[in-house]
């Protein structure tokens, strides 16, 4: 066993503090890699203070790490020391379901997640530490060129948007909305607008217009406005709704397109409700996503680095993960923290 230092959060109540944990030693289908970059992703938050319940403690948070290949199994065939990859929100699947074999590993019922789950009967932890290892299945080639600190919540943040962009039709002639501005909606933002779609930002009051110009957005639209909102009645072909806190379902809803499709990615703790009739009479599609398979996700980054969609992000080093939660929670980031795991030496 390799050991290694990382932050964990000790309890729900407690705050995030130094750590060791235990990597295993590479077999013959792992890669073994240094951390150089994990981002901070809302679910961290979520998960280290158990608000969806389940949570597997001591926890060592991150699912959006970037690093450098230190050793390989003998018969790994795709990575090579020196290689730089990534690890996205699983590291393990059964390989034998439909969902495996269709490449969408996210929703394999024995998925192994990068933390807060187990692998084989061992607790998994994630990125908030110094080294990993992955079997070479689960692990990505980081494109050539592509900023990696920055690049690094595409493993969550630009898969989660990617995905349901792509799958329902996000391009040119149709008229893509975001719903909230985070880390996940700034994404959202400028991969529609790098594939071609009209892109428009909703969101409370007009105090993150000029941002969510400056990102791309083609229209912004304050949703807390009765007015404003009346006025986009059936006008949206997609949704994409990243909060993730209770917010009215119904505003939204009624700005889709009779056959458009409203697709939540962000997970309110509460659960989310809504008027059936708003979807029923419309023929409107209610829709949810998760992240994306392995293959999928390898798209992306290709996708993202080619078309320069790369998350805004704010580098700290580990001792202000604390701070940064706080702040995450308050929406103080612009748009994704993501920590130096160097900083942990």
């Amino acid at each position: 066993m390799i050991s290694t230092k990382a932050y964990a959060a000790p309890s729900p109540t407690e705050a995030l503090k130094p750590f060791t944990i235990e990597r295993r030693e590479p077999g013959e289908n792992d890669v073994l890699f240094e951390i150089q970059f994990c981002g901070i992703c809302h679910s961290d938050l979520h998960q280290a203070r158990d608000e969806w319940g389940g949570s597997i403690f001591p926890m060592v948070p991150g699912h959006e790490i970037v690093g450098t290949v230190k050793k390989v199994g003998a018969k790994v065939k795709n990575f090579k020391e020196g290689d730089i990859v990534g690890v996205g929100c699983f590291v393990n699947s059964c390989r034998e379901c439909e969902s495996c074999k269709a490449g969408e590993e996210q929703y394999c019922k024995n998925t192994a997640f990068t933390y807060n789950s187990r692998d084989n009967g061992e607790p998994t932890y994630g990125g908030y530490s110094r080294q990993i290892t992955v079997d070479e299945k689960y692990v990505l080639k980081m494109p050539k060129g592509i900023k990696l600190d920055a690049a690094a919540p595409l493993l969550c943040a630009g898969i989660t948007t990617y995905a349901p962009l792509k799958r329902w039709g996000a391009g040119p002639g149709k008229k893509v909305a975001v719903v909230g501005l985070g880390g996940l909606g700034h994404m959202a933002v400028k991969i529609a607008k790098a594939m071609g779609a009209e892109v428009s930002v909703l969101s409370r009051s007009t105090k993150k217009k000029d941002a969510a110009l400056k990102l791309g957005a083609d229209k912004y639209f304050a949703s807390d406005d009765q007015k404003v909102m009346d006025g986009l009645n059936e006008y949206f072909d997609l949704i994409i709704d990243t909060v993730s806190a209770e917010h009215n379902i119904d505003a939204f809803l009624s700005t889709v397109k009779i056959g458009g499709t409203f697709v939540l990615v962000g997970v309110p703790p509460e659960g989310v409700k809504f008027n059936a009739q708003n979807v029923i009479s419309r023929r409107r599609v209610f829709a949810g996503s998760m992240i994306g398979g392995i293959a999928e996700t390898q798209e992306m980054l290709d996708f993202c680095a080619a078309k320069n969609a790369i998350p805004d992000i704010e580098l700290i080093k580990i001792d202000y993960v604390n701070e940064a939660f706080e702040r995450m929670e308050k929406g103080d980031v612009h748009y994704r923290f993501v920590i130096d795991c160097s900083s942990l030496n």
